[in-house]
């Protein structure tokens, strides 16, 4: 069921949801036709309407003089072979490019306040929120993912924090998130090496909870509700508790994004040539600038970027 029927926005355009009333699920989607799949400003706006709209209402929609309660919020995306590929790049090249510190600001504090809702569970919500991954997912793609309590990812996605590649690192709380999860050492590990890992590795790692088989995503998030629906309370109540013992606050963030933000304006012509050539190979890919030859996927450019750098 839309959730326009819902009284929530429904004139956006790079998200769409939806209320499956019979598990109390909220699915949110990220919907880039045509664009880079990434968090330019105008998605980051309405992800942060979007969950401004669920903490207003305290987790509870209605429609027809009745009410629902969203029990479940899963994050996903539309983009075949794609969660999400992270920041946006090309608005970061020109503004640390130009040393235009106050606009850098800007966005890093736009896309902080966007992630900080979800990790603050919509200002305390009694809502459990999933990720689910069915493809590549990318620098701050990860770090939003990461803002879950359960990450559900099919077999074929990838996850990597690219940022080292052309001397950044993940300044959306990449680091504050995988280190609560699965402790400083991984976080040092995928951040410093800017290894691309196999959803399967991530599973091992502790980092994905659920793996399930392509094609099985929704599937496999159905079959997470259902087998802990009767634990659900109390799974919350334990959410909660690790919350307590390892906060990540808003403070937290912004300083951390302010280390990501003097660290862009610090970056070297080669970094910044280095990031301009990622640029390109996801324009190539998403956005068919060359029709007549064929790209390989950004992960791939990546790590070809890296050999040669």
């Amino acid at each position: 069921m839309n959730t326009n029927n819902f009284g929530f926005k429904s004139d956006f355009k790079q998200i769409e949801s939806k209320y499956d009333k019979s598990h109390e699920v909220l699915w949110t989607f990220m919907h880039q036709k045509n664009r880079i799949p990434c968090f330019n400003a105008e998605l980051l706006s309405e992800i942060t309407q979007h969950q401004l709209e669920i903490e207003q209402t305290g987790g509870v929609i209605s429609a027809d003089d009745q009410f629902f309660h969203i029990k479940y919020a899963v994050a996903a995306s539309v983009t075949p072979g794609v969660f999400n590929l992270g920041g946006h790049l090309a608005l970061i090249y020109e503004l640390a490019k130009n040393r235009h510190r106050e606009a850098l600001v800007q966005y890093a504090t736009k896309s902080i306040d966007a992630l900080y809702h979800r990790i603050s569970r919509f200002n305390g919500c009694n809502i459990i929120t999933l990720s689910l991954l069915q493809g590549q997912t990318l620098g701050a793609g990860l770090e939003a993912a990461l803002t879950s309590d359960v990450i559900i990812a099919e077999r074929q996605s990838t996850l990597c924090f690219p940022e080292i590649m052309f001397n950044m690192f993940p300044g959306m709380g990449g680091y504050s998130l995988v280190a609560r999860k699965v402790g400083t050492k991984i976080a040092d590990e995928m951040i410093f090496g800017g290894k691309v890992y196999t959803a399967e590795q991530a599973h091992k790692m502790g980092l994905v909870d659920v793996l399930v088989e392509e094609g099985q995503g929704e599937k496999g998030v159905y079959n997470w509700i259902g087998q802990n629906r009767r634990l659900a309370t109390g799974y919350l109540a334990i959410q909660k508790a690790k919350n307590c013992y390892h906060p990540i606050t808003h403070k937290e963030l912004m300083d951390i994004t302010n280390i990501w933000v003097d660290t862009a304006l610090k970056l070297s012509e080669r970094d910044l040539g280095i990031m301009e050539r990622f640029i390109h190979s996801q324009e190539k890919q998403f956005l068919n600038i060359a029709a007549n030859n064929p790209s390989k996927n950004t992960i791939s450019n990546v790590v070809q970027l890296k050999q040669s750098a």
